[in-house]
């Protein structure tokens, strides 16, 4: 049962006297200024966690989340809600109206060891609103930057091509929170979680803007493109979440707002590489290329889950029709390629380039693509494959559209074509403003979730590369386009990041980059490069190639062979972590602190991850480097290399580790299946 308890008190100044309001409940309110001040308690009595909402001299209020002696979060509701403001209680919350805004606070849940409450307003049209969430927990922030002694650390928001972490490094300046090809921003869930053990969710119909720097995360809610724009009101509603510690807040968040995979993918698409032409071959792509390419992974010795035909095999983009001139007979490629062990995957876009006839003719008279409020615009959209106005997006929020590409995609399966490899499908790559149905809350964003559901709609073999609240579908998610260079500039140091965002934002089925980045421009992949590359992914669900080992050396080829032989030795006990994904919506890779989320060294530690709770993986990922610190979490660990065991919870210096060395420790208690 929640006890609140409100006390108002006046204090004249020129007497200089502190008075104290003692509630029965021990609720404490001070007022040291000369106007009157509120302060409302509301207490969760299970969880034995309180909210006190407060208000400030400015007529903004902050509503503390505490626990004991403990303040663990603070929210400013940055709003002047003026004089006349006031707080009333009902049953299971509290209510903050003033100048125009009514604010409603509700308990959702109430249990030992959990609290779980919303924060509500209904706007009108025109309306703003802003909530500032304090990164660093008590909220005092100085105006020199300095943070608390004891600072909070973040993990969640948005995928990014600088994926840092922990996140609270990361910069925001009224970004529009839908998925995007924007500094490759391809999975948008709105879900943020704190070492506190406190996570938010903004729920999907807000349209949402962020704000962030070294001290605080801003939500703001505004009907502004990209968003629908055209409802009388709408509404501003978030999640709170208050745990334990930060696994069991995590824990929480999948069962109430994260979704949890049904299932897992295709199995072989763990056990045995990914080769695709990308890399290597580029565009266009022709039968006798892709032949090769095979007959080559197999002389080396190399298996395979699938070869993937990637760009350009069509007559022209969106016309899903082969190029009969570079692929003269793809029903006697399939099969060759089927006798030689492969399975056979095609890539596939969105998009359809309006010099793309008479399949784009078909499309816009039927009304398949997405056209824009915006008659200056109207289906014109731009891809990496068209110029400017070159190209329109198929329209996914259409069921007849979505028919309509999905039989054209089954007609390519009956010429031997085993599955597909669904690029792009980001909300940014339609028009401004959509016109297109469904509800509208949810636009723009819907358009990425109907695609995505269409592509899952193919099986596990698939592999897509964006989500919005899609966490549920059995497919490997792959990390966006990787730049070939060191460093965090979307380099090698940016996977192990990018792969703890996507665990934390409930995508368990990550499918890392090609080894070695995708070589744009001027990039040049070394041997040093490629092989770090590869000992950062062998932990990893999958491993993907398309640059090849033998085409750099020899050497390179035996350590390719080495790491890639490791990955499938260790291939069983991934596919029972992805199991345990469906049935406990766990991480596969968690971050280190997973073990111990008290370990304030753990909850930092960003170029190390685990698989399970067995194996942690401290690749090197600076050039040159033939020695690393690697610390090791809570419990006792056997070196993969040499068998020594070590204890958790410190550090190894100068860890040895030339490049044929990939540096991970294997639970003392590990009993391989």
């Amino acid at each position: 049962m929640a006890i609140r308890v409100t006390k108002k008190c006046c204090l004249l100044s020129t007497l200089g006297v502190l008075i104290v309001a003692v509630a029965l409940t021990v609720t404490l309110v001070l007022v040291l200024r000369d106007d009157e001040e509120i302060r409302e308690t509301y207490r969760f009595g299970a969880s034995s966690v309180e909210l006190w909402l407060e208000e400030q001299p400015d007529h903004r209020y902050v509503l503390s989340i505490h626990r004991g002696e403990d303040t663990l979060q603070r929210i400013t509701l940055d709003h002047d809600f003026t004089d006349d403001s006031d707080i009333e209680t009902f049953p299971k919350g509290l209510r903050l109206y003033g100048n125009g805004h009514n604010v409603e606070i509700r308990e959702l849940e109430d249990t030992a060891g959990f609290s779980y409450f919303s924060i509500t307003r209904t706007l009108r049209k025109g309306q703003i609103a802003s909530d500032i969430v304090h990164l660093h927990g008590s909220g005092d922030d100085s105006a020199d930057g300095a943070t608390n002694a004891n600072p909070l650390h973040w993990y969640g928001g948005p995928e990014q091509m600088e994926q840092y972490y922990p996140i609270e490094q990361l910069r925001f300046d009224d970004y529009a929170y839908i998925t995007k090809e924007l500094h490759s921003a391809a999975i948008m869930e709105r879900y943020w979680v704190s070492t506190a053990g406190v996570f938010f969710y903004v729920d999907k119909e807000v349209p949402l803007f962020i704000d962030q720097d070294e001290q605080v995360l801003r939500f703001t809610a505004k009907k502004a493109l990209p968003y629908y724009t055209y409802d009388e009101e709408f509404v501003f509603n978030y999640r709170v979440g208050v745990a334990s510690d930060v696994r069991d807040a995590h824990q929480r968040a999948v069962e109430r707002v994260l979704n949890q995979p049904v299932d897992i993918p295709d199995e072989r698409m763990v056990r045995h590489p990914i080769w695709s032409t990308w890399v290597r071959y580029r565009r266009p792509i022709s039968q006798q290329t892709v032949l090769d390419f095979a007959r080559e992974i197999n002389a080396y010795g190399f298996k395979n889950a699938q070869l993937d035909v990637d760009d350009l095999w069509e007559v022209c983009y969106g016309s899903l029709t082969f190029n009969s001139i570079t692929f003269p007979n793809v029903t006697e490629m399939t099969e060759t390629l089927r006798e030689m062990g492969f399975r056979v995957t095609l890539w596939i876009h969105p998009f359809i380039n309006k010099n793309c006839d008479p399949w784009y003719t078909e499309a816009l008279s039927k009304g398949y693509l997405v056209k824009s409020h915006n008659e200056t615009i109207g289906y014109n959209t731009k891809w990496w494959n068209s110029g400017e106005n070159e190209a329109s997006y198929i329209n996914f929020n259409n069921p007849d559209a979505v028919e309509w590409y999905r039989r054209r995609l089954r007609e390519l399966q009956e010429l031997g074509i085993d599955n597909f490899k669904f690029d792009a499908g980001e909300t940014s790559w339609a028009p401004e403003d959509p016109d297109i149905d469904g509800e509208r809350a949810l636009l723009p964003s819907s358009q990425t979730v109907n695609f995505v559901r269409m592509c899952a709609a193919f099986g596990g073999m698939i592999e897509i590369r964006t989500g919005w609240g899609t966490q549920d579908l059995p497919v490997f998610v792959r990390m966006l386009d990787f730049d070939t260079r060191w460093g965090w500039n979307n380099g090698l140091r940016s996977l192990v990041p990018t792969l703890l965002q996507m665990n934390l934002n409930g995508y368990p089925f990550v499918l890392p980059d090609m080894i070695g980045g995708n070589v744009y421009g001027d990039d040049i992949l070394t041997k040093e490069l490629f092989i770090r590359w590869l000992q950062a992914s062998v932990f990893m669900p999958s491993i993907q190639y398309s640059k090849t080992p033998w085409d750099i050396d020899e050497e390179s080829v035996t350590l390719a062979k080495k790491f890639t032989d490791l990955h499938e030795s260790y291939s069983d006990y991934i596919i029972q972590r992805m199991r345990l994904a469906v049935s406990h919506g766990t991480p596969v890779n968690p971050p280190i602190w997973w073990l111990d989320p008290t370990d304030k060294i753990a909850q930092t530690v960003n170029d190390e991850y685990l698989l399970g709770e067995d194996i942690v993986v401290a690749p090197v990922l600076t050039e040159f480097a033939t020695t690393r610190d690697i610390y090791l979490p809570k419990g006792t660990w056997r070196d993969g290399n040499t068998g020594r065991m070590h204890e958790g919870g410190r550090w190894i210096y100068n860890y040895t580790a030339p490049m044929d060395t990939l540096p991970y420790f294997v639970s003392a208690t590990f009993q391989a299946n």
